[in-house]
């Protein structure tokens, strides 16, 4: 009664087993290999190599990056000065005194009221400008302050010989020598 299964389980140890004697093992002494060095130290020098060359780069195109940022913000500074002087001339070129300077120089006339002709009769109704004293273009200049414009005061002083000046230094210096002595 013994199952086919069970005859399988029990052969597959015995082979086991035979193989296992048959096998005839032995321990072999271990071989010694050292690596060599030469490798190493070349992958180690190209390492160090690179990250020297990397960080020469890197500092080169920072150097280069500056001097770009250096050269932008002085262009940036003279475009802003020139802009500036752009917007000055401009309103110097906008004064309205000197728009009214220069129509005046090209024979223009200050508008008064207005005067209208009417197509069908030729007829002009309101006054047409007769002031011969139009708006001054450039006003009088602001009458100055009294207290910023005072009197002029002059003092004379009485002439003196050079002699009684010289004999009046000498006697001076004589006294201011005599007190120092005391």
């Amino acid at each position: 009664m013994s199952s086919p299964a069970f005859q399988i389980r029990s052969r597959i140890p015995r082979f086991a087993e035979g193989a296992v004697e048959r096998a005839r093992l032995t321990v072999v002494p271990r071989r010694r290999t050292t690596a060599g060095r030469a490798p190493f130290l070349a992958l180690v020098s190209m390492v160090l190599l690179g990250g020297v060359v990397g960080l020469l780069l890197f500092n080169t195109s920072m150097q280069q990056a500056s001097f770009a940022s250096t050269a932008l913000e002085q262009q940036s500074t003279r475009l802003a000065a020139r802009e500036q002087s752009l917007s000055m001339d401009l309103d110097r070129l906008r004064d309205p005194q000197r728009i009214a300077e220069a129509a005046l120089r090209l024979g223009m006339v200050q508008a008064c009221s207005p005067a209208f002709l009417q197509l069908g009769s030729g007829k002009v109704t309101g006054a047409p400008c007769s002031d011969p004293n139009p708006l001054r273009v450039n006003p009088n200049p602001p009458a100055k302050p009294a207290i910023l414009n005072p009197r002029t005061k002059i003092v004379r002083v009485p002439a003196n010989s050079s002699a009684d000046t010289a004999s009046g230094n000498a006697d001076r210096a004589g006294r201011d020598g005599k007190k120092k002595n005391r």
